[in-house]
């Protein structure tokens, strides 16, 4: 069911204060690699309709896995500076991409991992929590973390954008020549699902780019809660624009389909996952790789709890505004590459 109206958050589900549902019994291990993908037959997958985008996929979620899927997208990473924008998790909370997942290839790329702080309380609203929550999660020990926000903001303009006017991303995202968005799949208890639009919109932006995005363009400086949800939705994909158009081909997208709760990492007493890991998908349009992500979700046989976080969220409407918005493309061509 699409809920296009106001949508109100009473208790702050999002922020690792408070879980948005009840731990279920865990079916696979903290980023394992059982993978479900085996079952889906990707002929389902409803987008995949031999567009001209391409999106690679393994069901190898290992060190190896991530390195396969980056090469196969033929583009570098390269330049002095290199961010890879990659959920540190919050306090609590175990979905996350663990250092024994990512920590070789951020390392083969020289990258260095980025973040900004929350605006909604939680352990990483403050730049010492969050470099401390960086460290006990092992992010450290691989690369160094930069707070992109730790000196405030710098704006970039929206381009004909519905809601929002700028962009206001973490001053230090400047520094960087080349970002990889590394994301960790997963629901989300306000935008249904986050994925690399996400993890650009609401992760590249400052505190008080959050609130801006938060509440459809309304203000920076409260957080907002009562957004019209389709408004709150496009206004991801219009940040996320703005930052895609700036970076030019400086960028890729990798996800990783495991620990696949119907809550963020951003919860600190996230839902055990109820379905098995998929797999790592990766591509060079941010459109296409999340609703691949979405389309493997509706494949699986297992996907149920998840596909109603989602569409009791509208979520797949962030990828249809972005289409709108020449974001990026919602039908591409999944290039398996275990076969």
């Amino acid at each position: 069911m699409k809920k296009t109206g106001v949508f109100f958050i009473t208790a702050v589900l999002c922020c690792g204060i408070i879980s948005a549902a009840p731990a279920k019994k865990s079916a696979v291990t903290a980023n394992a690699s059982a993978s479900s993908s085996a079952w889906i037959d990707n002929a389902q997958l409803a987008h995949n309709k031999a567009g001209s985008v391409k999106v690679y996929f393994t069901k190898d979620i290992s060190p190896a896995g991530i390195q396969k899927v980056y090469v196969a997208l033929g583009r570098k990473a390269e330049g002095k500076n290199v961010a890879v924008k990659v959920s540190t998790g919050e306090a609590g909370g175990n979905n996350y991409l663990h250092a024994s997942l990512i920590g070789d290839f951020v390392k083969s790329i020289h990258g260095t991992i980025v973040e900004c702080n929350t605006a909604y309380g939680g352990s990483r609203s403050t730049t010492a929590m969050h470099r401390q929550g960086a460290k006990d999660h092992g992010f450290t020990s691989f690369a160094n973390v930069d707070i992109m926000d730790e000196d405030g903001s710098v704006s970039i303009p929206v381009q004909n954008g519905r809601h929002l006017k700028e962009a206001m991303l973490g001053k230090n995202w400047t520094k960087y020549d080349f970002y990889v968005i590394l994301s960790h799949f997963k629901g989300h208890a306000m935008g249904g699902f986050g994925g690399a639009i996400k993890n650009i919109a609401i992760g590249m932006s400052s505190a008080a780019g959050k609130m801006n995005v938060h509440s459809a363009g309304r203000t920076s400086k409260r957080f907002v809660w009562q957004t019209p949800q389709n408004d709150f939705l496009e206004s991801m994909a219009e940040d996320t624009k703005a930052v895609t158009d700036k970076l030019g081909s400086r960028v890729l997208y990798v996800s990783v389909m495991n620990r696949l709760s119907v809550d963020c990492d951003c919860d600190s007493h996230p839902a055990e996952p109820d379905m098995h890991d998929i797999g790592i998908v990766a591509s060079l349009d941010p459109v296409a790789i999340d609703q691949a992500c979405v389309d493997f979700i509706y494949a699986s046989p297992d996907g149920k709890s998840l596909i109603e976080r989602m569409e009791s969220r509208n979520g797949v409407h962030t990828l249809e505004y972005g289409e709108q918005i020449g974001l990026g493309s919602r039908t591409y061509t999944l290039v398996n590459l275990d076969k």
